[in-house]
């Protein structure tokens, strides 16, 4: 079986004869010819892992869709999403493609538009189904094309449920792709006398299929090449003649098959002369039209760079929607999630182990996939200088592959890895900055031979894990630090006011090294008591440093017996003479429980809520200044507010009500009503709830602290 039962996990594999049929291939050529798509492919849940495979494309040779034949669910792409939503995902674009999924993008920069549709019947899931059309189609998905996919789709999830209960296994079928024309010339061509026209043509005329293969060339081709027709037919073009073997021009190719629109190139036969290929694509393959070009002073062009027609394309393409993947991660654990989700599935592992080394030893950095933790903590604290692959790929630099379990036990006798249940091993280095920072395994279930080609996609991906890497463990660090000094700066509890009960909570942004200028205070003094909330401008360690020196000086005027004006003016004067070039905006109460009321002075700070004991909310209009640091000879007028017995005061930053797309006056009109229903909770479970209840709070693109302030009116206080 190929499904996945809602709630259930995967189901187990069956046993029987299998689909006699090609079923999956006839779902979706019949699903392409209805809706006009020129590619697609049909991909199967795998029984054992939340891993979509290919199972059967058309249209296209599979090495273009190659960095997606194995997709984990949790990856951001539209047949990943497919499944995980349950619904049709569009993309009507290249510039919606490169807005939305960005990795594909960079591996397939050309204008196509791609529909994805899960194929599930509302108990299990099966796969999941993309097609895709040129660039020519419009924007939008009609609505008959909907339909008719969303039936397809239907129908092959109903003959998969049929086969699964009759326990025939459904598996990979042969792609579909149109064979190159047989019969010669005539064949391809039609008759004899077009056969002759083509060849007295004084340009050179070719015919590519799907794959690249030259299926004719004309007299004039050949000799423009530099190749016999005999030489030229069955090959690749950029494989049989050496100075065509740059990715650039297969890359154009591939361009031009996917988008359907007429492409062209220029490239350079050594010594010094220019031809010009112009491609016409069809959907089943490319006429080539090639002439002489320019000379180069002409077309302001190099020569392609030396060196590079080794490379494949296929693989490139690999390494490139990789190292998309890894420029989304952050944390160390971002690095190792994600190789484990989009990675691992790609290469066709099972496990993966991330080690790095600290004080002369290995240090397990993270691990996914394998069944008994103990193997895992088997490596840690392992001595660089000891006899394991691990530590002699970390050391020296270069990867190890082992294809079967002999292979590791007759190198490295008595190795822990050959007893983690799994088959074959592939041992990365882990080179960032030209010194090795770690050693990445990949774990298959079974025997695994490593071709060349195959060891060194691997290498570069590796290259790639490391360079994440080596960010992730900076950020990981700068990140220890910048909590640290947070939680230096913040209070760690606020001090017992005469008359008052107060609560506090504190949310780093998630954006940036989540440390910020927002901070609060709570200063006992005899016979009054201060509260005060402030913003400093941005989210870095600069921040955090100038928000602990203003709440240390607001401290310090305080206790020196300053009026609430005197210490806005005082701090602002403070703020210039730093020379920070950072801005601050500041709300000051003066707290006297015996007269029952708040003197408040306010710089450029959102302005508070007043709850009073009858449930009635206002938001609190105050005089006030400009934000600190602007003008040194700025005054900043103070607002009294009776606060009865029972009366609550919010005091927040704007991190709780300012989020892109929301009206501040509506997020106001929002938190107030919070504050009417939920007034009478004890404080902690209030500011709980108002943060909660927040919708910039939950997205966390600013700081967010909250202080409450309760009248109590009898003398006595509590914190919470």
């Amino acid at each position: 079986m190929v499904g996945v039962t809602e709630g259930r996990g995967p189901a187990p594999a069956a046993a029987g004869r299998p689909v006699d049929r090609p079923l999956l291939s006839l779902a979706l050529a019949s699903m392409m010819d209805e809706v006009h798509a020129h590619s697609g492919a049909v991909y199967l849940l795998s029984p054992d892992q939340p891993v979509l495979e290919m199972a059967v494309m058309a249209g296209m040779p599979r090495a273009f869709a190659a960095p997606w034949e194995r997709v984990g669910l949790s990856a951001p792409i539209p047949v990943a999403r497919a499944v995980r939503e349950r619904r049709l995902i569009w993309v009507g674009g290249e510039e919606e493609m490169a807005r939305r999924y960005p990795r594909i993008a960079v591996v397939l920069p050309y204008p196509f538009a791609l529909a994805a549709l899960p194929v599930s019947t509302p108990a299990t899931v099966y796969g999941a189904v993309f097609v895709t059309w040129p660039g020519s189609h419009p924007p939008v998905l009609s609505d008959w094309e909907r339909e008719h996919l969303t039936a397809a789709c239907d129908r092959l999830a109903l003959r998969l449920e049929r086969a699964t209960a009759e326990r025939r296994p459904v598996r990979p079928e042969p792609d579909l792709l149109d064979a190159p024309p047989a019969g010669g010339l005539s064949g391809t061509l039609g008759s004899e006398e077009a056969v002759r026209m083509v060849a007295r043509l004084p340009y050179g005329l070719a015919s590519l299929d799907l794959h690249g293969r030259v299926s004719f060339a004309n007299p004039a081709a050949a000799e423009l090449l530099g190749k016999g027709v005999g030489e030229l037919l069955g090959t690749r073009l950029w494989s049989s003649v050496p100075w065509l073997n740059d990715p650039m021009y297969e890359d154009r190719y591939r361009g031009a098959l996917i988008s359907q629109q007429v492409t062209s190139f220029v490239a350079l036969r050594p010594p010094g002369d220019w031809l010009s290929f112009r491609m016409y694509p069809t959907t089943n393959g490319l006429s080539v039209r090639i002439t002489r070009a320019r000379p180069v002073s002409e077309l302001g062009r190099g020569a392609p760079p030396a060196g590079m027609g080794s490379s494949s394309l296929v693989a490139i393409s690999q390494v490139l929607g990789l190292a998309g993947a890894l420029t989304e991660a952050v944390s160390v654990q971002d690095v190792v999630q994600l190789v484990a989700d989009e990675i691992v599935p790609a290469v066709g592992g099972q496990a993966l182990l991330v080690l790095g080394s600290q004080s002369g030893r290995l240090h397990v950095l993270g691990h996914r996939g394998y069944p008994d933790p103990r193997i895992v903590d088997g490596f840690h604290g392992t001595p660089l200088g000891a006899p394991t692959p691990g530590t002699h790929v970390l050391s020296t630099g270069v990867p190890a592959f082992f294809d079967c379990r002999h292979q590791l036990e007759r190198l490295y006798p008595g190795e822990q890895t050959a007893r983690d249940g799994f088959a074959a091993w592939a041992y990365l280095p882990l080179i960032a900055s030209g010194r090795p920072v770690g050693t990445c395994v990949l774990a298959y279930a079974d025997a695994h031979p490593f071709p060349a080609e195959e060891r060194a996609v691997l290498t570069s991906i590796a290259g790639l894990i490391a360079q994440a890497l080596e960010r992730a463990r900076l950020y990981d660090a700068k990140h220890r630090l910048a909590h640290g000094l947070q939680q230096a700066l913040l209070p760690h509890s606020l001090p017992r006011v005469p008359g008052f009960d107060a609560a506090a909570r504190y949310l780093p942004a998630t954006q940036g090294m989540e440390i910020g200028g927002d901070f609060y205070d709570l200063v006992p003094t005899r016979p009054t008591a201060a509260a005060v909330i402030g913003d400093v401008q941005g989210h870095n360690v600069t921040a955090a440093g100038l928000m602990g020196q203003l709440r240390t000086a607001v401290r310090a005027y305080t206790a020196v017996g300053q009026e609430p004006q005197q210490v806005m003016r005082s701090t602002n004067r403070l703020l210039m003479d730093l020379g920070v070039e950072l801005f601050a905006s500041c709300l000051y109460l003066r707290l006297d429980a015996a007269q029952g009321c708040a003197v408040m002075a306010r710089a450029g700070h959102p302005p508070p809520l007043l709850r009073r004991p009858d449930g009635r909310v206002r938001v609190l209009d105050l005089a006030g200044g400009p934000l600190l640091g602007i003008d040194a000879a700025a005054s900043y007028p103070t607002t009294a507010v009776g606060l009865a017995p029972g009366s609550v005061l919010v005091l927040y930053t704007d991190g709780l009500v300012e989020s892109p797309g929301v009206d501040l006056e509506e997020a106001l009109a929002r938190l107030g009503r919070q504050l009417n229903e939920a007034g009478h909770l004890p404080l902690g479970e209030l500011a709980d709830r108002l943060v909660r209840h927040s919708t910039a709070a939950r997205e966390r693109i600013d700081d967010v602290a909250v202080l409450l302030l309760r009248a109590r009116g009898d003398g006595r206080a509590q914190a919470a």
